[in-house]
């Protein structure tokens, strides 16, 4: 049982449609304007992977434009990950972020210790 999204012609608005069957007619009417003038849109999908499709998904190839001495390239990639893990980041990891793309290094890793080092005690 699909739902439809419409766009009105009239006040750019946009409403959802449940129908009752695919392919079946909608009868799209604006709940915002009551408008029978509307155009149906491409709606989004959402594709529920299991943590291990997600991951096998991945490859280094994901980090050949990161540079690892820059934290804004290391920031972007960490989001673009977490779009791509469906996973939202949390809000000190958003404001861990936020400090990187203005140009500091996390803290963990702002004495010049490399990657390695940082994480040795974490083993």
């Amino acid at each position: 049982m699909p739902i439809y999204e419409f766009r009105c012609d009239r006040c750019r608005r946009r409403t959802s449609v449940f129908t009752r069957s695919i392919g079946g007619g909608a009868d799209a009417v604006c709940s915002h304007c009551g408008s029978r003038k509307m155009s149906r849109l491409i709606s989004r999908v959402s594709v529920v992977r299991s943590e291990e499709d997600a991951f096998s998904s991945l490859d280094e190839s994901s980090l050949a434009d990161v540079d690892e001495n820059d934290p804004t390239s290391m920031a972007r990639w960490v989001r673009r990950m977490s779009r791509q893990m469906g996973e939202p980041l949390d809000a000190e990891a958003e404001a861990e972020l936020d400090r990187m793309e203005a140009g500091e290094m996390p803290d963990d890793l702002s004495d010049g210790d490399d990657v390695e080092e940082a994480f040795a005690g974490d083993l």
